[in-house]
């Protein structure tokens, strides 16, 4: 079963509080996901880090439930 897009943003929120995210279905089909995350507690890290903070709020979720997710990160 794929994870839709409110479940998604409420993992990364839940994870990253201070976080602006928008998430957008790529393919109509639930299961390619793209998220831009953006949050000031991301200042000073590298896209990688930020890349990492992002799937540590997912818990685990990505190549599981959460099949695809292109993901774009920045600070405010």
């Amino acid at each position: 079963m794929a994870m839709d897009a409110g479940e998604i943003e409420r993992l990364i929120k839940a994870g990253i509080p201070d976080a602006e995210v928008t998430i957008r279905d790529l393919a109509g089909d639930g299961d390619h996901w793209a998220a831009t995350v953006i949050s000031p507690s991301f200042k000073g890290k590298s896209r990688v880090q930020q890349h990492q903070l992002v799937y540590a709020a997912l818990k685990g979720q990505m190549g599981g439930v959460l099949h695809a997710l292109a993901l774009q990160t920045g600070t405010p």
